[in-house]
């Protein structure tokens, strides 16, 4: 049986990816969270599923996580997220360096297998070249999440050269799902229309984004594994399909069969980019079938927010 560690496991994608691991019987999977945002309930009730209340920015935490287990495969998904937070925070978003290296310096040194990262489109800042592919990264954002999860890419590609750690990058492109928070564009425009509020747009509405459902992202980070693709190298994860906000916000209104009114607030100072549009054939070889498609994917959001509105009642 594989034992595989997840940092950031109670968070949204982490413990969807607990999900899909478990699905495979040969899988034990060990989740460590903080707690700061991830919530201790979406961990996974199976008896090859093993949660922890640690920091993976620790190394006290993450040594005698490592000394108790010895894992075959980590996924490195704890991280300060989303805008307003990273923006608010720097310092925070900063620590996440420390959690590279007790991550890698225990991997190399218990013999993990293999490594994988989630970092962000955000790497791209405001992109030289569409799509944005895996070769080109122009380094030009000053924002501290972009600046760290480019160290963090060099921190997993400096340990294969020199400690033949093997790593596969993940690059998210604006996953959603049911249990994204309301700090994330899809969640709070759902919870939104379904109260008949109204939905804020920063300036025109007019930045794109492609829209990457859940599933989607965690059965392309799984087969990277179980199928052994993509090592030592990047991977874009995240859909083809351009959205602006403004026509997300009039998609998730018609919907959800809402009253909702669009209100336009002025455009972000800094950490809005224009536009986001990946190349998707590595994620496509991954997948091995169709995207989900976006008002496919929210309907599917929209159903368990019902659900979870009425069980709350």
């Amino acid at each position: 049986m594989a034992t595989v560690l997840i940092t950031g496991g109670a968070g949204f994608i982490g413990s969807c990816l607990a999900d899909r691991l478990l699905q495979d019987e040969s899988m034990h999977v060990v989740l460590v969270d903080n707690l700061s945002t991830g919530k201790k309930y979406y961990a996974n009730p199976s008896p090859r599923c093993t949660f922890i209340t640690a920091d993976a920015n620790s190394t006290v935490d993450m040594a005698a996580i490592f000394g108790r287990f010895q894992f075959d495969y980590v996924f490195h998904y704890a991280a300060v997220v989303g805008v307003q937070r990273t923006l608010a925070n720097p310092a925070l978003v900063l620590k996440d360096i420390d959690g590279f290296r007790n991550v890698l310096d225990l991997s190399k040194n218990t013999g993990v297998k293999r490594v994988f990262f989630s970092s962000s489109s955000e790497v791209y800042g405001e992109s030289v070249e569409y799509p944005q592919n895996e070769v080109t990264t122009p380094l030009n954002s000053r924002l501290p999440y972009a600046i760290v999860k480019n160290v963090g890419e060099a921190y997993f590609q400096s340990y294969q050269t020199e400690f033949d750690l093997d790593f596969t990058i993940f690059r998210f492109f604006n996953t959603y799902g049911a249990r994204q928070s309301d700090d994330f564009v899809v969640a709070r425009f759902v919870h939104a229309a379904l109260k008949d509020e109204d939905i804020t747009v920063y300036g025109a509405g007019d930045q794109t984004r492609t829209f990457c459902y859940i599933q989607d992202n965690v059965d392309a980070c799984y087969n990277a594994l179980a199928q052994d693709q993509f090592v030592n190298d990047v991977v874009n994860v995240g859909s083809e399909k351009e959205t602006t906000i403004l026509e997300l916000a009039q998609i998730v209104i018609k919907l959800c069969d809402s009253k909702s009114n669009i209100v336009h607030l002025p455009e972000l100072p800094e950490g809005d980019m224009k536009r986001r549009l990946p190349d998707a054939s590595r994620m496509k070889t991954l997948l091995g079938r169709q995207h989900t498609s976006l008002d496919e994917g929210l309907k599917c959001v929209i159903a368990s927010a019902l659900s979870h509105h009425s069980e709350v009642r």
